[in-house]
């Protein structure tokens, strides 16, 4: 069975997004994991979701957390890429850089809400994967500190720590997944608009805050 790349297609641009094409046990793993979280789930309701028997469904994956950190590693190798080339595209200019990221952010929690939700379950994880998830977040707030550091040492931002002011944004980015929902009132490109707006006042970087 084919399995799901995070991956861009060639040409893609980190502003397109394109259907979530999960395999169809990671399609139904996703959808159980958030109507029952990775404690309330099980092996046999995934595998009857998807209309196959559980020896069937381990050919697959080793177990429940083996679909859990599939599911897990699809979402944060996406949004890595996605904010690396955001990032990517305006070298030396960290202002730019920093609006481009934090849409960036905020469009794959919108488009990828689904998959972003179950963030909260890495809990679960065992040592080892728990650690090598989180490596995999740590780059993504990597580059958003580094974009930060080159504000404040060119004048462009003022704040007294880059890395907690990164933590703090990234959380606040992270929670669109909590609760957005496509029919709302907001598409996700004016959502992440709103969202750069805040987080440039955070930075001290937004036109207001220099009239």
């Amino acid at each position: 069975m084919a399995q799901p790349n995070a991956e861009p297609e060639t040409g893609a641009g980190w502003r397109e997004f394109g259907p979530l094409e999960l395999t169809p046990i990671l399609d139904a793993a996703l959808d159980e994991f958030r109507e029952s979280g990775f404690h309330g789930a099980t092996v046999r309701q995934i595998a009857r979701r998807v209309g196959m028997t559980v020896p069937a469904l381990y050919y697959h994956h080793e177990n429940k957390e083996g679909l859990l950190v599939a599911l897990l590693e699809l979402g944060t190798s996406e949004v890595a890429w996605r904010v690396r080339a955001a990032a990517d595209e305006s070298p030396g200019r960290p202002r730019e850089q920093f609006v481009s990221v934090i849409e960036a952010i905020v469009l794959h929690m919108a488009y990828r809400f689904r998959l972003a939700a179950i963030d909260s379950e890495m809990r679960y994880l065992s040592t080892s994967n728990r650690r090598r998830y989180g490596a995999r977040r740590k780059a993504v707030e990597n580059v958003l500190t580094e974009v930060i550091e080159m504000g404040c040492e060119d004048g462009t931002f003022f704040v007294d720590d880059p890395v907690e002011t990164s933590r703090a944004l990234l959380g606040m980015c992270q929670s669109v997944a909590r609760w957005y929902h496509p029919d709302g009132p907001l598409s996700p490109e004016e959502l992440a608009a709103r969202y750069v707006d805040i987080a440039l006042m955070t930075v001290g970087a937004h036109p207001r805050l220099q009239r």
